[in-house]
């Protein structure tokens, strides 16, 4: 008699599951909780970048030896694309081809290798080589290509804006705000009297001043600055100074699930792009009402931090205020205070003798006091990045015509110092009442980043070993010596991307779990509520605290853990789409550079080429097949690239000599190659031949038997 299967069904067997990242050469990787795989790219199955999607891995036995990452050298776990779980991109940008019956659509991401096709027929009004955005309506599958419904004409290629009109549709990023919002914000008062019957502080006699950069827009932090005396029974016992943050009240205007806070929520943040700006709140709120420009009322959450001799907090006291600026000050003109230029008047235009004779008094102490903050934070094991800042500059047609490096200053160092103790005191505030809230969230690095930094800081005789156990153990008076005995030399701009590239990254968080690199137990964001919405949250929660929680606070709470979450991804994509910006135009400003030469930093090995890094900051490809004839091997753990015959080695933080070859702005992408070494010699002197060089070589052998 035949056996019966058995009636139990068995168990589904559990796929891991992952967001998507693919990459420009068409491979791919997904993170899951089981660990990273490599999707080749003959398994991708339809799944575009950043899709989530379900993966099988394969065999070990049938992968072994095939996939590798090509960046890197090193081998991971490979799986192939079982299902597409959720799709990200049902809009795309592309260039709009015709090819009757059809209008194809090539995508402007290189990392999504699929056409979109269209009915000519229904799109007949797009022309040829336009860029358009495409609604998909079907996944491509092995059968069938994916085909969609041009939603919009953007312009062309030779359209200054168009550029960055695709990376703002490549991110999705919106740009309008809805009719509901807007007309909220056109009602919005600034109300002086019911700021103060609402338990508002009246400061507008005191000093207050902005300090922004030259080319800001909207002024959402003020500074204010005092000596106190300790002794009085009003002041904090030891204090010597009172150091007032202003924030602007944007609370006030954007209440909890109003219009406002519906848009300014799905946005989360401000982007900044080489051209322009897209704002998270209406322009009658970020550029007038909750802008503290001078000589006008405005509603501030302050913080007054009491300050002693040696520049620690003593005391803070937060609360709401009406406050009015004295003036509006950009980084250089602080600046010049800073320096005690009492020559330069004719940089002040616009602000009266007395205003200037109080600036110089505030400003140099607030320096000072900056200058205190950064070494006890040094003390304590704060990290201190001296990074350069790389702003393309346009000209009114929105062409560029150079490159502005910003680095930090004592100006731009008491600003930033003073917003630190201020976050730093609203994070206190909050998690010392154990009240919610949100907070900016560093871990500390992993010990696996870390580990691959060891064999490159072991190529330069500086490095002491014994830094090499803390290091890899994260202690961060280990990784600020680092930073320290590189500063000076040729590599120290590679040391500071190496280190930065092993830290985490700050996130938001309901938990106040400290930050690492500021060396910091509580810390929060609340310095920029007009360009953030954390921030707004924390002012929500900080005037709970003080003033009592509203009908919504128990809503506004639980809404919490999920705008953290969003904040943080909201932020990596904007932060994504400003480099996007700023690299499209440095490409386009290095297309008149195309045959000229440049001293150049290695700032990465690939099996595929050298990566360098220009002065300006732009970046490009030196491609393998330019470095010579001969077999190079990449050595992944100490990044070194080195030619099999000649043992010629190229490795990170080596300064070589390049020429642009081609700059390329529909890719972004710049490719150089390095100069012959022939392209030395002295004007004038021509290359040795071989028939020369073996005739010297003739006569001194007879020389030497004579």
């Amino acid at each position: 008699m035949a056996r019966k299967k058995p009636s139990t069904r068995r168990k589904p067997r559990s796929n891991p599951r992952g967001r998507l990242s693919v990459r420009p050469e068409g491979y791919g990787f997904v993170s899951t909780a089981e660990g990273e795989f490599f999707i080749p790219e003959s398994r991708m199955r339809g799944a575009f970048d950043g899709d989530l999607v379900e993966i099988s891995p394969l065999p070990a036995e049938a992968t072994r030896g095939r996939f590798a990452h090509r960046e890197t050298g090193s081998r991971k776990r490979a799986a192939r694309i079982v299902s597409v779980v959720e799709r990200v991109h049902d809009i795309l940008v592309g260039r709009y081809e015709v090819a009757e019956p059809f209008g194809v659509v090539v995508p402007e991401d290189r990392r999504i290798p699929y056409d979109i096709f269209t009915l000519r027929s229904e799109s007949a009004h797009v022309p040829d080589g336009a860029v358009v955005s495409v609604r998909i309506t079907s996944w491509p599958t092995r059968h069938s290509a994916a085909t969609g419904v041009v939603e919009q004409v953007l312009g062309f290629d030779d359209d200054e804006r168009v550029m960055i009109d695709l990376i703002v549709a490549s991110h999705k990023l919106e740009t309008e705000f809805s009719e509901a919002s807007l007309a909220q914000a056109s009602q919005a008062e600034l109300g002086e009297d019911s700021a103060l019957a609402d338990g508002y502080r009246d400061l507008r006699s005191r000093f207050v001043f902005t300090v922004d950069p030259a080319d800001a827009r909207d002024f959402d932090d003020a500074l204010s600055f005092e000596v106190v005396d300790g002794s009085h029974s009003a002041v904090p016992r030891g204090a010597v100074a009172r150091v007032g943050v202003h924030i602007a009240d944007v609370s006030h205007y954007v209440p909890w699930a109003s219009s406002i806070d519906l848009d300014a929520r799905r946005r989360a943040t401000s982007v900044y792009l080489v051209d322009r700006v897209i704002p998270m709140l209406p322009e009658r709120l970020s550029n007038d009402l909750c802008s503290l420009r001078p000589d006008e009322d405005r509603r501030c959450m302050t913080i007054d931090l009491f300050i002693d001799a040696r520049g620690r907090v003593v005391s803070s006291d937060a609360y709401p205020a009406l406050i009015r600026s004295r003036a509006r000050l950009t980084y250089d003109q602080a600046q010049t205070l800073i320096d005690g230029d009492r020559e330069n008047v004719a940089g002040f235009s616009g602000i009266s003798g007395d205003t200037l004779d109080r600036l110089r008094v505030c400003i140099p102490a607030l320096s000072r006091i900056a200058q205190q903050r950064a070494v006890l934070r040094t003390e304590r094991g704060g990290l201190d990045f001296d990074t350069v800042e790389a702003s393309v500059v346009l000209d009114d047609e929105g062409c560029p015509i150079d490159v502005s490096l910003r680095r930090k200053t004592a100006a731009t160092q008491m600003v930033e110092e003073s917003m630190i103790m201020a976050n730093e005191a609203a994070a206190r505030l909050l998690s010392g009442h154990a009240f919610p809230g949100m907070y900016r969230v560093h871990e500390k690095p992993s010990a696996d980043d870390l580990e691959g930094l060891l064999p490159i800081f072991q190529e330069f005789p500086w490095f002491d070993a014994s830094l090499e156990a803390p290091v890899l153990a994260g202690d961060p008076f280990a990784l600020a010596r680092v930073l320290e005995l590189s500063d000076g030399r040729p590599e120290h701009e590679l040391i500071v991307a190496l280190v930065l590239r092993s830290m985490k990254r700050a996130v938001y968080s309901p938990a106040c779990d400290g930050h690492f690199g500021l060396a910091s137990e509580a810390y929060t964001h609340f310095t920029s509520p007009i360009r953030r919405y954390p921030d707004l949250v924390v002012h929500r929660m900080m005037k709970a605290l003080l003033f009592g929680r509203g009908e919504r606070f128990d809503q506004e709470v639980s809404n919490i853990p999920w705008l953290a979450e969003h904040s943080s991804r909201m932020e990596r994509t904007a932060e994504r789409a400003s480099r996007d910006s700023q690299e499209a135009k440095l490409v386009e400003l290095m297309e008149s550079q195309v045959g000229k030469r440049f001293s150049a930093l290695i700032v990465g090995v690939a099996t595929y080429g050298l990566f360098v890094r220009l002065p300006n900051t732009a970046e490009g490809l030196v491609p393998i097949d330019s470095l010579g004839r001969e077999y190079f091997a990449l050595d992944p753990v100490r990044h070194v690239l080195a030619g099999q015959d000649t043992a010629v080695k190229y490795r990170l933080g080596q300064r070589v000599d390049v020429v642009l070859t081609v700059a390329d702005r529909q890719t972004r992408k710049l490719t150089f190659k390095l100069v012959p070494v022939e392209q030395d010699r002295p004007k004038g002197r021509k290359k040795p031949r071989q028939r020369d060089i073996d005739r010297a070589l003739r006569h001194q052998q007879g020389l030497d038997r004579g």
